[in-house]
């Protein structure tokens, strides 16, 4: 099966005020966007903490759109149960997160959910290799994760094309890339050219302090998901 050509957007929720989440909801909605970004981090695996259970559990009963869950935790294969993961969600692990990552594998994939093997801008892609048999999806990083705002690490496009063509080798032309990172509209163009399909989007290009011209945002972001 050959991998999709339309691009998809997942907006990054945690870039999203909680006094503007109903309006925000709406406008993807009426948008068409097709995942939203939930980062999970614990303060350990990264120096952050952001999206807990209560939220995401909130979060869901709001809208119909599905779940990209990023999960930056030390021990997944646990922490993964306290939150509703649902069929047809995506769900990221980092590699080295875990002793377990084939169980992470098939423990979301038990969920009827799309796993999705993380990589952070040093890791090798040859890690992809240990899982392959598992995989809906791999997120290459482009910043280091824990933070918004950061710049994209030079390079990390690059190993796009490097995942896609190490994908494409082994017959796995259906594994989705998604690309995580300051995707501007400018990176995104970029992304999609070296192979990416999904692409996070936060404060680079989508969510503003102002809702006014979200939809104009969202229209421009798909413009440049294009060869």
């Amino acid at each position: 099966m050959d991998s999709p050509q339309k691009g998809m957007i997942s907006v990054s929720m945690m870039c999203v005020s909680i006094d503007q989440t109903l309006d925000y909801l709406a406008a993807f909605e009426k948008n068409g966007v097709e995942l939203l970004h939930i980062d999970v981090m614990d303060g350990d695996f990264v120096p952050n903490i952001t999206l807990g259970t209560d939220y995401v559990r909130q979060l869901r009963k709001l809208t119909k759109i599905p779940f990209d869950f990023h999960f930056m935790v030390t021990e997944p294969e646990e922490k993964m149960k306290w939150y509703d993961i649902q069929e047809n969600d995506y769900v990221a692990v980092h590699y080295e997160s875990t002793r377990h990552i084939d169980k992470c594998m098939q423990y979301i994939r038990s969920l009827g959910a799309k796993p999705i093997l993380a990589l952070n801008p040093g890791t090798p892609i040859c890690v992809i290799e240990e899982v392959l048999d598992y995989l809906d999806g791999v997120l290459v990083m482009s910043v280091n994760p824990g933070f918004a705002g950061q710049k994209l690490i030079p390079g990390t496009l690059e190993k796009v094309k490097r995942v896609r063509s190490f994908l494409d080798e082994r017959d796995r032309q259906d594994v989705i890339i998604e690309s995580d990172g300051n995707m501007s509209n400018e990176n995104v163009r970029l992304a999609y050219r070296a192979g990416s399909r999904i692409f996070v989007a936060g404060t680079s290009s989508i969510v503003k302090p102002s809702l006014d011209g979200v939809d104009e945002r969202i229209a421009e972001k798909r413009k440049h998901m294009t060869l």
